[in-house]
């Protein structure tokens, strides 16, 4: 449960649970962008309004395209995820994916969690024989929607 704190959390501490079964998190990655959702707004005005001005009314709500990037691991059980999406297997979508925001001290304080999620695109690399970076790879993942639990 997140607590009032004086500063902010550090990045770069949050476990990712893909929803494979395992127990536990699948994978820790270095990177998580665009973790939000959008809302629309509807706008009325009646006729008989005394007002001359519209009513605002929330709309539909779209959760936006989460990217996530990591240093390239053996993780075999994330290859055949993406093997099952290439395929159009329907056990490639899964019912939810936790990302977890951790403190110092490793505890989880704060938890999204994507329902109906699905890659909708892979990238490795760049990949550069006269660099000393690490070999990344990165996914996005297309879900329907966003619960924050605390």
């Amino acid at each position: 449960m997140p607590v009032q704190r004086e500063r902010p959390y550090m990045q770069f501490n949050f476990l990712v649970d893909l929803g494979t079964g395992t127990d536990g998190p699948d994978a820790a990655f270095q990177e998580v962008s665009n973790l939000g959702t959008e809302f629309a707004v509807a706008e009325y005005r009646a006729g008989n309004d005394k007002e001359n001005n519209v009513r605002k009314y929330t709309g539909l709500n779209k959760a936006t395209d989460v990217t996530l990037k990591r240093g390239i691991v053996g993780y075999r059980s994330f290859y055949d995820w993406v093997e099952q999406v290439r395929r159009g297997d329907k056990e490639a979508v899964r019912p939810s994916i936790t990302i977890s925001l951790q403190n110092e001290a490793h505890e989880t304080v704060m938890t999204w969690t994507l329902k109906n999620a699905r890659i909708i695109k892979y990238v490795s690399g760049p990949f550069n024989a006269k660099g000393g970076d690490v070999a990344m790879e990165e996914m996005t993942l297309a879900f329907e929607q966003l619960v924050l639990e605390s």
